[in-house]
């Protein structure tokens, strides 16, 4: 089965939501993929992959703020990179840094309200890797 690989780079910082969907279906298109396997890793210690909704960014307000709620800034222990380093890694251990979707007919399959995100849990500016392996068929 031949296969594509794939990475994107992209600016975080403040803890933001970035919608990375049109980046990755740029990828599908430029390599001109048909029927396929994407997965997709983020291979950080400190942020995430999510499948959400993409239609209302309330829901990506609550998110941030459940996350906030469950794993605050305090005194933990590993805190070598600051108050926001352990959390984040908290945040990261509940979602995810892998995921894996179909490519149909050329399109990335996804419901109609989702989209994929990268969640930075970190304060500062950062650039984070998103690699992209597409098994085709």
């Amino acid at each position: 089965m031949p296969h594509i690989f794939e990475t994107l780079s992209f600016e975080t910082k403040n803890k933001i939501f970035i919608d990375v969907t049109s980046e990755i279906e740029k990828v599908i298109k430029s390599k001109s993929v048909k029927n396929g396997i994407l997965i997709l890793s983020i291979l950080h210690t400190s942020c995430s992959l999510l499948i959400q909704e993409n239609a209302d960014n309330s829901v990506q307000e609550d998110i941030r703020n459940f996350l906030e709620d469950i794993a605050p800034e305090k005194n933990y222990i590993h805190n070598s990179e600051g108050p926001d380093d352990m959390p984040a890694h908290l945040k990261t251990l509940l979602t995810q840094t892998h995921l894996s979707l179909s490519v149909m007919n050329g399109k990335l399959i996804l419901g109609t309200w989702q989209g994929i995100f990268l969640l930075e849990h970190r304060i500062a500016k950062r650039t984070r890797y998103i690699n992209i392996h597409i098994l085709v068929d």
